[in-house]
């Protein structure tokens, strides 16, 4: 497994812990780190995705259900929901990470970690978020501007 595939892998499993257990993510990712070995590089970009997926999730949320209205969000597999997270938080707000990187990423943790089903779930919904790739991160951005202003 490629090391930025291994670091979405290990964001997937801590933000998955959070999601069934309540843990705090910061302290389900430093157990993480003590447990495995890895650059520096690795745990800051592991960290990036749980502190941005945290932080954003329930933008994150709203814009899923808004493209994947099928499938209510309580009825989404964790390991799915978290996929999409992940890619959709790298696409929107991170942006440092190519759209179609992202998708494949997902659909391959997909293919890992989750059901028979997931892979093609994921790429459904994930895909319907390029067609309105613009509109999402628009919005992303206003969100971020007013986080920024509540911040100061």
């Amino acid at each position: 497994m490629k090391s930025r595939t291994k670091a979405r892998s290990i964001a997937l499993q801590v933000l998955y812990e959070v999601d069934i257990s309540g843990h705090k993510p910061g302290t389900v990712l430093a157990e993480r780190f003590v447990q495995l070995k890895m650059d520096d590089s690795l745990k800051k970009f592991i960290s990036q995705i749980v502190s941005g997926v945290t932080e954003y999730k329930n933008n994150l949320d709203e814009f899923i259900a808004d493209f994947a209205p099928d499938w209510p969000l309580d009825q989404v597999a964790f390991i799915d929901l978290n996929l999409i997270r992940i890619a959709l938080w790298e696409i929107a707000v991170d942006k440092k990470t190519p759209v179609k990187v992202a998708i494949n990423e997902a659909v391959e943790l997909a293919k890992r970690y989750g059901s028979e089903g997931s892979a093609r779930f994921v790429n459904g919904v994930l895909g319907g978020f390029i067609e309105n790739l613009n509109e999402i991160q628009l919005s992303m951005e206003i969100v971020q501007e007013d986080d920024d202003k509540t911040q100061e």
